[in-house]
């Protein structure tokens, strides 16, 4: 399945809404340090539930750490920089998706690694900032898991 990535997220409530997600999706999910919270922070887990168990976690220390774990593999950039609008993608069941901060999204150094067609965006009103992310996070994942015949869903 898919492979979610939040780099350098802050807000607690949005990383255990990403939790749950991940394990009602089947995708897992990478955390990308510095963390803007704990773990352990009683937001995160009353927004993930009793679902952080059942998922498949991982934390990189760095970009450079969570980069290598995914050499060879298909990675988009989410970012309302992108180019390429999210549902103009044919996903593939082991595609990464790269999601920014809250407050500030994906650094401009890390979306010149990606090419254009990967560079991934939400379309929305052009008076507006951006989403929430845990709302941008289920809106890719739900479509590309939807191409993908929702594979392991009931």
């Amino acid at each position: 399945m898919f492979d979610i990535v939040l780099y350098q997220p802050e807000i607690a409530p949005n990383t255990g809404n990403v939790m749950r997600l991940a394990a009602n999706t089947g995708s897992r999910l990478h955390l990308v340090r510095p963390l803007g919270f704990t773990l352990n922070d009683r937001t995160l887990a009353r927004a993930g539930l009793d679902y952080r168990s059942s998922i498949d976690l991982k934390l990189h220390d760095d970009w450079a750490a969570c980069n290598t774990h995914f050499a060879g593999r298909r990675v988009f950039a989410i970012t309302t920089r992108g180019s390429t609008r999210y549902d103009q993608i044919n996903y593939a069941a082991d595609d990464v998706l790269v999601f920014g901060p809250e407050t500030r999204g994906l650094p401009g150094a890390l979306l010149d690694n990606w090419p254009a067609e990967r560079r991934l965006r939400l379309p929305m009103r052009g008076d507006n900032r951006s989403l929430n992310l845990s709302n941008a996070v289920a809106v890719v994942v739900y479509e590309a898991w939807r191409q993908n015949g929702f594979d392991g869903g009931a």
